[in-house]
Formats: C-alpha cells, sequence, structure tokens
C-alpha cells in the first residue's frame, strides 16, 4: 500500500482519529474516574472536527468525478477540448492524467479526420465528374459544384428534391436517370452535342438507402477514340487497296505491252488475275458496308431443324446435343450472318474440320448456340481484343466477322463471348433473350 495513495491517506487519518480518540477517553477516564464517561466525552469531543476533516478529504475527490463526468458529457457531444488540471498523485490524480490523455489523442485523431475530409472534400468538389447523392426519399443530400454547374445552373440544390430539379432539364438526362442503370445519353450544349456517362450505385449509409450518381463527361474521349478508329479504318483500307492496285496496275502495264506485241494468250492470264483482285476488292468493300449498315433486327419465328440445315450449306458442322424441338424469335438473316462468320472462324482456326461442332441450349431466359473447334485457341491478349472491329491476327483478315456477330448479339438484346476450350480450340457463344 502506498502511504500517497488514496488507500493511504484514509487509512493514515483513520489511524489519527483511533489514536486521538483513546487518548482522549484515557484522560476523561483518569480525570472523572468512569472509563464509560471518558467513551462518551471521546465522541463528543472528536465527531465535529472527524466530520469536518473528512469532509475536507472528501470534496476535492467529489469536486474532480463532478468534472470528469462532465468532461465525459462533453466527449459524447463530440467536444474534446476538455482537460482537468490537479496536483494529486494517487489514484485519483492517475484517473485525470488518463482522461487528459484520451482527450489529447481524441483531439488529434479528430483533427486528422478532419484534414483528411477537408482533403477529400477538396477533391469531390473539384473533380470534374459530376457526383449527387440522394437519400431514400429522393432529397439530394450531396452536390459537387460540377453537378452544380450541369443540373442547376451553378446553384447549389441541397436539400431539394431530386425531381424538381431534373424538371428543368432536357429529356435524356431524366430518361437516363429513369432507367436506374448505368448507360450513355447526350444532351445539346453551347459547343456542341456532350456525351455523358450516367453511373448509379445504390448503398446504405446510417441505416438508410441512398443513391449516388456520376456524370462523366465522354465527349472528349469518345472524339479522340472515334478519330483514333477512322484512321484505323484508313489504314486498313489502304493497305488492302494497295495490295490490290498494285498488282492491278502492273497487269494493266505487261497487258498493254502483250496486246502491243500481239500475244494475246498472256492477255487470258492478265485478264483472270485483275477480275480476281476487284473481286477480292467488292467483298472487302462489301463487308465493310455490311458492318456499317446493320438494320434494327425483324424479329420472326424460326425452326431450329430447318435453320441448322440450311446453315450448314455454308460451312460444314457436326450438331452437338439434341436439337430443341419448336422455335425462336431472331432475325433469321442476321443470325445465320453471324453464325457463318462463327464457323469461318472456325474452319480457320487450324484444327480438325470434323471436330467442329455447334449445339444449341435452352436456359431459362436465353438461347444458347455454341461453336467449338480444335484449333489453337487464343492467348489472353487476341481474346481481349477480338471483338473490336478491325481487329485481326490474320494475315488477310479484315477484322470485321468477329465484330459483326457482337453486333447482331448486342442488336438481339444478347452478347457474344469467347473462351478457349480445354484440351485446345476456342468455343464462341452466341446467347439470345428467349423473346
Amino acid at each position: 500500500m502506498r502511504l500517497l495513495s488514496l488507500e493511504g491517506k484514509l487509512a493514515a487519518a483513520l489511524a489519527v482519529v483511533l489514536v486521538l480518540a483513546a487518548a482522549l477517553a484515557a484522560w476523561a477516564t483518569a480525570w472523572w474516574g468512569s472509563p464509560l464517561l471518558g467513551a462518551a466525552v471521546a465522541v463528543l469531543v472528536l465527531a465535529l472536527p472527524a466530520l469536518v476533516f473528512a469532509h475536507r478529504m472528501a470534496h476535492p475527490v467529489a469536486a474532480l468525478i463532478r468534472a470528469l463526468a462532465g468532461s465525459v458529457t462533453a466527449f459524447r457531444d463530440g467536444d474534446f477540448s476538455f482537460s482537468i488540471a490537479t496536483p494529486r498523485r494517487d489514484e485519483v490524480g492517475e484517473l485525470v492524467a488518463a482522461h487528459n490523455e484520451l482527450g489529447r489523442v481524441l483531439r488529434e485523431q479528430r483533427q486528422h479526420l478532419f484534414q483528411r475530409e477537408l482533403l477529400l472534400d477538396t477533391v469531390v468538389q473539384n473533380t470534374p465528374t459530376a457526383l449527387v447523392l440522394v437519400d431514400d426519399r429522393e432529397r439530394v443530400v450531396y452536390a459537387n459544384l460540377a453537378a452544380r454547374q450541369l443540373l442547376h445552373g451553378g446553384r447549389p440544390f441541397a436539400g431539394e428534391d431530386l425531381d424538381e430539379v431534373l424538371s428543368g432539364l432536357p429529356a435524356p438526362v431524366a430518361a437516363a436517370l429513369a432507367q436506374r442503370a448505368d448507360g450513355l445519353f447526350s444532351v445539346a450544349g453551347e459547343d456542341g452535342e456532350e456525351t455523358f456517362h450516367l453511373s448509379q450505385r445504390r448503398f446504405t449509409l446510417r441505416g438508410r438507402v441512398h443513391h449516388l450518381y456520376q456524370f462523366k463527361r465522354l465527349t472528349r474521349e469518345l472524339a479522340r477514340a472515334e478519330v483514333a478508329t477512322w484512321k484505323k479504318v484508313i489504314r486498313v483500307i489502304s493497305h488492302e487497296l494497295n495490295n490490290s492496285l498494285g498488282p492491278i496496275r502492273s497487269l494493266s502495264h505487261s497487258g498493254r505491252e502483250w496486246a502491243r506485241l500481239g500475244d494475246g494468250g498472256r492477255l487470258v492470264t492478265v485478264f483472270d488475275t485483275i477480275e480476281e483482285r476487284t473481286r477480292h476488292l467488292e467483298g472487302f468493300i462489301q463487308g465493310y458496308a455490311r458492318f456499317a449498315r446493320l438494320p434494327a433486327p425483324r424479329p420472326e419465328a424460326v425452326e431450329w431443324a430447318p435453320f441448322l440445315a440450311s446453315l450448314a450449306q455454308h460451312y460444314a458442322f457436326r450438331i452437338a446435343g439434341p436439337v430443341p424441338a419448336g422455335s425462336a424469335r431472331f432475325d433469321r438473316a442476321q443470325v445465320e450472318q453471324a453464325l457463318i462468320n462463327l464457323l469461318k472462324n472456325a474452319h480457320e482456326a487450324g484444327g480438325d474440320a470434323a471436330a467442329i461442332e455447334l449445339a444449341v441450349a435452352h436456359g431459362a431466359r436465353e438461347w444458347r448456340i455454341e461453336v467449338s473447334d480444335r484449333g489453337g485457341g487464343m492467348n489472353e491478349a487476341v481474346l481481349a481484343n477480338a471483338l473490336l472491329p478491325f481487329y485481326s491476327t490474320k494475315r488477310n483478315g479484315s477484322g470485321l466477322g468477329l465484330a459483326l456477330a457482337r453486333e447482331v448479339a448486342e442488336a438481339h438484346e444478347g452478347r457474344l463471348h469467347l473462351a478457349n476450350r480445354g484440351g485446345g480450340g476456342l468455343v464462341a457463344s452466341l446467347v439470345l433473350p428467349l423473346g
């Protein structure tokens, strides 16, 4: 037990009182000759001083406890500025010191959080992406500077109803928000048409559902991508034209010389070669034209058995599994062209032509048509770019076959997926909705 501890102080005070009481009782007993009277005298004489002494000892402790209670209440309310000064070196002093240290740590953490919030708010306020946070009552909780400029003429609109804010905006914005899904939309601006990507996220904040809307300008990015695409198209077309026009120019010169010399036998070869190259160019240009002018699909009821039989007249394949009974609804011509492109790629993959399979599966919400081969498959880089227009690893490929098949799938609200097969080869899955 430490002498300066609260327990030591109380023990010392009690010992002093007991010694004084014993001494006073002994003196009174000797003076009046009665032990009972001596004890009564000791109690009466020491009662009031003992009470005063106890109050003086307990009062500082009680005051410190009240101060600690008030400080803890301030901490609960978020005010960490309180600290308590005391010269005590006992357990109460240690408690006050721990309290003051806790307040210091909380102040530092709050200052650190404030700095982080300030940094985050600065970043969010100055980002070019428009951010709008809406609660479950469709009230705007937060909107950064870009959102104010885009949706409210630069004026703050936190606390306002989102529908009222959007009522004066162009219809494409309201339509994009009403879809409750990510997507692109365009609106007319002072400098021309602006394209935006809308991203929507739903999450729970403080027990309430919130929606975060992000409007990102894509006009410059799309313009750069469009220019890059046109440059690539021009390079591909220029390369293909030069590959055909060069031989045609050379053969025309040779044909002129042979005609002048009267060598008509060689002219047949010249004309045959020129015809072959012009036919190749015609097919090349028509492929681009089909990709650029893909019309909206016209779904119709298509019986699977005759459809697959007609498809087999273009490229041979083996049907894997049973042919579904009944019919499906899709644009027969477009889906047939997409599958012809997939079968053509399968035959050009370098595997056994007899191993090419086509399977049709009926899912809960979709049809899945899979074309499988046992060729060399694709590496990761090719898989990532194979569906892009004008991308091809073939020497004379136009890069439009898979891109056209993808366009057909997406026009039907479906998708095209490529994946390598176990044991070698590739499987191309054309997924179409049931309709």
